[in-house]
């Protein structure tokens, strides 16, 4: 297994190497760039804007530009060429593709994500600042859904047809049904003070007063304000991986191992938890990287909205509504990499729950 892992940990590197790459070149080719924007917002949409950057070219010099500047920028005609010339100094447009990618992966190297083109600050202390609300979202959630999803699923597969099935089947209808974002809007309603009770906060994480606190107040606070934010995730993620889990141990049930154990007195929670969980739960965990990820980076994206808690999600959305490339590609590196991370995790967690599984030995 250890070689395994080295090899995993060395194929990490081009595997982010290669997808920051496409998509490098796949946004950069793509119009609309933060240089159009400028210029869109230079031709009467933000007067502001203009009078500012205007100014700093020694005025307004409205004379016509050349036939290239026209057709690489639409919307560019009757803008000074000198100043169309300082916005892509600004952004870093005025260097060749290749030399601004070659720039990237140089800087990537040294861990620096660059600054953002509009709030003038580096990405990583962007990052940083918003990964503990999205990491705080999504490991709670899923915590729940898990906690909630695991025990009901088995208890489902073991009574199969009874009415216990039937009524939690109608709470898992029900989750199917209500996307996340909804069902946020509808505890909102009710416990946020919406129509009826004024019970939890409709915004942030903590408190104004929360540095004022004792330890105990600062823990009691920041629950009570991930109490709506969590419930309506858990909501959304707790229907599809309990009918994943029921579904699993009843394939596992029928089959013949399990009919033998029985036959030799075993009793039936040994067989459950001793033989079937091992087996029926390799499924469940296949699919724990891939929904972690899911909750942690856009699960959480309307939640964050919502609530207005400032995540990961909520960064990355604006980022791309605005065309900040450094926090477009920075956002990107960290999902790509934590993705790549909790695969790993995935394939090591497989080998804890059955050691019958050997990657090496596949490999060769």
């Amino acid at each position: 297994m250890g070689r395994y892992i080295v090899r995993r940990l060395l194929l990490l590197f081009p595997t982010l190497i290669g997808i920051i790459t496409l998509n490098f070149f796949i946004v950069q080719l793509a119009p609309g760039g933060p240089v159009d924007q400028m210029i869109a917002t230079l031709t009467g949409q933000d007067t502001g804007a203009t009078s500012r950057i205007a100014g700093a070219q020694g005025g307004p010099q409205m004379i016509d530009m050349s036939e290239t500047a026209r057709t690489q920028y639409a919307g560019a005609q009757g803008l000074d060429p000198a100043l169309i010339e300082a916005i892509e100094k600004q952004f870093g447009f005025d260097k060749p593709l290749h030399e601004r990618y070659f720039k990237m992966l140089k800087d990537y190297l040294s861990l620096d994500l660059g600054n953002s083109y509009y709030q003038n600050r580096p990405v990583l202390e962007l990052i940083r600042e918003r990964l503990p609300v999205s990491i705080s979202l999504g490991l709670w959630s899923m915590l729940l859904v898990y906690t909630i999803s695991i025990p009901m699923g088995i208890s489902k597969a073991v009574r199969d047809g009874t009415r216990f099935d039937a009524w939690t089947s109608g709470f898992i209808f029900v989750g199917y049904a209500v996307p996340s974002f909804l069902f946020a809007v509808f505890l909102i309603v009710l416990f946020a003070g919406g129509s009826y009770l004024d019970l939890f906060p409709l915004k942030g994480l903590t408190s104004n007063d929360f540095e004022e606190l004792s330890p105990l107040g600062k823990v009691a606070d920041y629950f009570w304000h991930l109490a709506l934010p969590v419930a309506a995730l858990t909501i959304g993620g707790f229907a599809t991986l309990t009918m994943l889990t029921k579904n699993s141990f009843l394939d596992e049930i029928s089959k013949q191992y399990v009919l033998t154990a029985r036959a030799k007195g075993i009793n039936q929670k040994r067989v459950l938890y001793g033989h079937v969980f091992r087996n029926a739960m390799l499924i469940v965990i296949a699919g724990f990287p891939a929904a972690l990820v899911g909750v942690l980076f856009t699960g959480v994206l309307l939640i964050e909205v919502i609530f207005s808690l400032d995540g990961l999600g909520l960064l990355g959305f604006e980022a791309v509504l605005r065309r900040d490339y450094p926090i477009m590609f920075g956002t990107l590196f960290v999902f790509t990499s934590i993705g790549l991370l909790m695969s790993l995790i995935g394939d090591i967690t497989y080998t804890l729950v059955d050691p019958r599984i050997d990657f090496e030995t596949r490999e060769t």
